[in-house]
């Protein structure tokens, strides 16, 4: 389920969004870092796409090519950490 980063309420998105779009409950711009799956304080330059342009304004909109929604409200850096945790148990064999 997406969801806006402002407001934290569920969106009915199926497509990328234009970059003007906006969230219909609080006006919040919805193509932003903040709503994308790569957005990662932690990362150089908050994000996890190390093709990606710099962005200053992480929740403006942008132009950013890899965009792609979050699935979800979670923790971005939980998430990074059990992502990383997965992957060292899977290199190193661990169950």
């Amino acid at each position: 389920m997406k969801y806006c980063f402002s407001c934290k309420k569920n969106l009915e998105i199926r497509d990328r969004p234009a970059r003007s779009a906006a969230c219909p409950f609080c006006g919040a711009d919805l193509k932003v870092c903040m709503n994308c799956r790569f957005y990662d304080e932690a990362a150089y330059n908050s994000c996890r796409e190390s093709r990606a342009e710099r962005v200053i304004e992480k929740d403006r909109s942008n132009f950013c090519d890899y965009f792609e929604f979050r699935d979800s409200q979670g923790d971005t850096k939980r998430d990074s950490a059990e992502e990383a945790r997965k992957r060292l148990d899977e290199l190193f064999g661990k169950k």
